[in-house]
């Protein structure tokens, strides 16, 4: 196919394309501000060695992994839960808890989700505290040389909204809609690539100069021009609405992708 070819195509479907995009980032969009918003709190705790040697900041930067396993277990939630007078399992407040660490500069970082912003920051907070206090539990049986303290950089004032991501979802959604119009062209174009509709169409095929052609049966009279036309119209109405319901469907998949992954 030439360039002219794919212009044609674009030109006559093109539609599809923008419809489908504007059905998914609207469907995508309708489906986020239905959600029920979730927000995150953090609270990031400082490592910190007892003196500048090398071997105990080495020593440090290898406990970093057992903290974060030892601040993600059922006996810290229970601590956790009664401090803070949460209605909720350890199973619960452990499926809300994501804890981190970073070798580089020495830090632990507690991430709390929920739906309701007071308890992320209530759990973020407790948690940062209860391992602060296991810690210090810890180093009052060490050597003072040897001790490795944990202190709480900032309290965790704000648990800002985490997900949905509106904005992100609808783009997903423009962009899959995007490219699903172009599945729905190519798909369509496939299924006629085998009708012949103008003489040039034919002279390609068959590689000969058409000289004449058949008229249609039926002639061309202003009956047959209103039946054909309210055929295509209502060929036309039946696509954009197989395009609509498909449209929406997908931006109701994007939206879900997009909360699967994101939501971690």
């Amino acid at each position: 196919m030439e360039l002219q070819d794919y212009l044609n195509i674009l030109r006559k479907r093109g539609w599809i394309i923008i419809l489908t995009a504007c059905i998914t980032a609207a469907s995508a969009l309708g489906f986020s501000l239905v959600q029920t918003p979730k927000y995150k709190a953090t609270a990031n705790l400082s490592v910190n060695p007892a003196r500048a040697d090398w071997g105990l900041a080495n020593a440090a930067k290898t406990l970093l992994r057992n903290y974060t396993i030892n601040m993600t277990t059922h006996k810290t939630a229970q601590k956790v839960i009664d401090r803070a007078q949460l209605d909720m399992s350890t199973d619960d407040l452990l499926s809300k808890v994501t804890v981190s660490s970073d070798e580089s500069n020495l830090t632990l970082q507690v991430d709390a989700k929920d739906y309701d912003p007071v308890v992320a920051i209530q759990i973020a907070q407790t948690m940062a505290e209860v391992f602060i206090e296991d810690q210090t539990e810890w180093n009052n049986k060490q050597d003072k040389r040897d001790r490795i303290e944990v202190s709480l950089l900032d309290d965790v004032r704000d648990a800002p909204k985490f997900s949905p991501k509106i904005k992100i979802n609808t783009l997903a959604g423009g962009i899959f809609g995007v490219l699903f119009g172009g599945v729905i062209i190519l798909l369509l174009e496939w299924l006629e690539s085998d009708i012949l509709r103008t003489p040039g169409d034919v002279e390609r095929f068959i590689g000969l100069t058409v000289l004449g052609a058949i008229p249609t049966p039926g002639g061309s009279g202003p009956g047959v021009s209103k039946r054909k036309g309210r055929g295509l119209r209502l060929g036309r109405l039946t696509n954009m609405l197989i395009v609509f319901a498909v449209g929406f469907l997908a931006g109701g998949v994007v939206v879900g992708l997009a909360l699967t992954l994101l939501q971690v």
